[in-house]
């Protein structure tokens, strides 16, 4: 009579194999949900709680902030709104990048017709237009471009016009030190037109005259006529 034997394992190692895979398992159920709490403290960036706020605004304006055409509205809104404040994160030096040249020159230098955008800071709607700018040297001249870039420096910020003239006007006086600097800017406010008392043709014209521009009348009356000449 033959007797079978049967192999039995160790109690020890019947069990290793689902032991070690149900620690497993633990351990990396731990670190997801460590990972998840490490998302979930992480400081929210500018972008993410300016979309937070813009879906609650959709929200309070009676909209679904779900459906559709509104997901990534509170995204796109927030990346917009960035785009168009920018200039805080800007200043003249940077700007400027040494783009000053001594230069023998002291006749008027123009540049007219220069786009400009900006945000009304009363109401966040926009105020768009055209900028001239003149001024005199002083043994210096500026590179042309950063003009406009000082431009929109300043009026890519929350503005009123007759603040954003003169910031114009005082950056380029601080750059170069000129015999002076003129700055107009005539601009359509849509806080005119889409509200309010919804003029759609008026315009506002600012003006800023240091220095020459202000003190000579003949300075100033050919820096005026030269920006109407076609």
């Amino acid at each position: 009579m033959q007797t079978e034997l049967l192999h039995c394992p160790p109690e020890h190692e019947s069990g290793m194999s689902s032991g070690v895979g149900s620690r497993r398992n633990s351990d990396m159920s731990e670190q997801e949900q460590t990972i998840d709490d490490r998302k979930s403290t992480e400081p929210l960036s500018s972008q993410q709680r300016i979309a937070k706020c813009y879906r609650e605004i959709l929200l309070h304006v009676g909209e679904d902030a779900d459906r559709q055409g509104l997901l990534k509205t509170p995204e796109r809104a927030a990346k917009a709104m960035l785009t168009f404040t920018q200039g805080y994160e800007q200043n003249l030096d940077e700007l400027l990048n040494e783009a000053i040249f001594d230069e023998d020159h002291d006749e008027l230098v123009i540049v007219k017709d220069i786009d400009m955008f900006s945000l009304c800071e009363h109401h966040l709607v926009p105020f768009m237009g055209k900028v001239h700018i003149a001024y005199l040297p002083n043994k210096r001249v500026l590179g042309l471009s950063k003009l406009a870039r000082i431009v929109d420096m300043f009026s890519r910020r929350l503005q009123v016009q007759e603040r954003l003239t003169k910031q114009i006007a005082t950056a380029i006086s601080e750059a170069v030190q000129p015999h002076g600097v003129a700055v107009v800017i005539e601009a359509s406010h849509m806080c005119m037109v889409m509200r309010g008392v919804q003029k759609m043709n008026a315009t506002t014209t600012t003006s800023c005259m240091l220095g020459e521009f202000r003190d000579n009348p003949k300075t100033r009356d050919e820096f005026l006529s030269l920006i109407r000449t076609c």
